[in-house]
């Protein structure tokens, strides 16, 4: 069953936007004002209609507006030298595909159906790649892993043959780790 589509989506495409930009200023509130404000421009929407259209903007803006803030704290703080900003990213772009999942299960049954099934089929396509990426990027974090500790044991090893103490072989070891 294919429900009603939303009064505010009918809107001529210039008066939606200025209704998205007047909700934004407003910071979602004067539902009033603006019910009377569309109704002097000869449109008829009630005030909860632009209510819940409002919310959907809204929860649009606050998203963007997490995952804005989101990369530029990966950007300002993630030191690569492990790839921790990859893995980061990763995983936040794994939450916002779950979040973004959970929203379309409660979607409500006014929504296009067809296009239900499209976006989740687009989704899991997206899951399926982000997942292998996810995959190859631990398997080469640990393979380098693996590299950073054999060499570290060998530069021990001749570290101590050249004559450096055990101390000082083990400092050298635990700088190529990253462990100091």
């Amino acid at each position: 069953m294919m429900g009603r589509r939303s009064k505010v989506d009918g809107l001529p495409v210039d008066v939606r936007r200025w209704l998205e930009r007047a909700l934004t200023e407003s910071g979602f509130s004067g539902y009033e004002e603006l019910e009377s404000m569309l109704s002097e421009k000869g449109f008829s929407l009630s005030k909860s209609a632009i209510h819940r259209y409002g919310q959907k903007i809204e929860r649009r803006f606050a998203a963007i507006k997490a995952s804005t803030e989101a990369a530029r704290i990966l950007t300002e703080g993630a030191a690569d030298d492990q790839d921790a900003r990859s893995d980061a990213l990763v995983a936040l772009v794994q939450t916002e595909l779950f979040d973004t999942l959970i929203s379309l299960q409660e979607a409500s049954e006014e929504e296009d159906q067809a296009a239900r099934v499209k976006m989740l089929s687009s989704a899991a396509k997206n899951i399926a790649t982000l997942t292998r990426a996810s995959v190859n990027l631990k398997k080469f974090q640990s393979e380098v892993r693996e590299k950073l500790k054999t060499a570290a044991e060998a530069v021990t090893d001749m570290a101590k043959k050249g004559g450096l103490s055990d101390a000082a072989a083990e400092l050298i070891r635990q700088k190529i780790l990253g462990v100091v």
